[in-house]
């Protein structure tokens, strides 16, 4: 299944697990207080309804990602290689 066949059910729980993830990072990471993280997420990840031509086309790569670019830039995985990948700590979350 892509993510353009997900029922709003799916979409609406990966565009939260997504949502969760990148405010995670952006406290973890980018030293943001809590409600800024997930506001920071809210605008990154916003709703999409159903009949959007490109909807759910930011899950092509994990919110890890796209808080990592919005805190270190473009080359964050060639400038900080430590993390080009996910951290143990973030996929464990729910």
């Amino acid at each position: 299944m892509t993510w353009h066949e997900w029922s709003e059910a799916e979409y609406v729980d990966c565009l939260e697990a997504e949502r969760r993830g990148y405010a995670w990072v952006m406290r973890q990471h980018g030293g943001m207080p809590p409600k800024e993280a997930m506001e920071a997420a809210l605008e990154c990840y916003p709703y999409e309804p159903p009949d959007a031509p490109y909807r759910g086309l930011v899950f092509h790569d994990n919110s890890w990602h796209w808080a990592m670019r919005a805190i270190h830039g473009d080359r964050y995985a060639a400038d900080h290689p430590e993390l080009a990948h996910p951290s143990a700590e973030y996929l464990a979350l729910p």
